[in-house]
């Protein structure tokens, strides 16, 4: 099992922890939402709890907790910007379909 995290991705986790002052990393998990049922949740994590799970990619500590890892296993997490916006997106093998807007997903 494995979430990865693309160089630019990487390098814009560390730049907010930077800025931030603190923090062990980033947390990926799911959440119920939506028009297709799932959501990305995105945080910056301080502490490690007794049910994540704990990867390095590229120098930067990824944190998910056990149940949201079986929806998250295999994603990369990459960084764009696009005209006006920017953000991270995820490329996830285990997503089925995604609903018009992009906020949310099913499995």
């Amino acid at each position: 099992m494995a979430i990865h995290l693309s160089d630019i991705a990487a390098s814009r986790v560390q730049h907010f922890l930077a800025n931030r002052g603190k923090g062990l990393g980033l947390r990926l998990g799911v959440k119920t939402t939506g028009c297709s049922g799932l959501a990305y949740v995105i945080e910056f994590v301080d502490e490690v709890q007794d049910d994540d799970e704990v990867f390095e990619t590229k120098g930067v500590k990824v944190v998910v907790d056990r149940k949201s890892l079986v929806f998250l296993d295999g994603t990369e997490v990459d960084f764009a910007k696009v005209g006006l916006n920017e953000g991270f997106q995820f490329k996830n093998p285990n997503a089925k379909d995604a609903c018009g807007c992009g906020e949310s997903f099913t499995i």
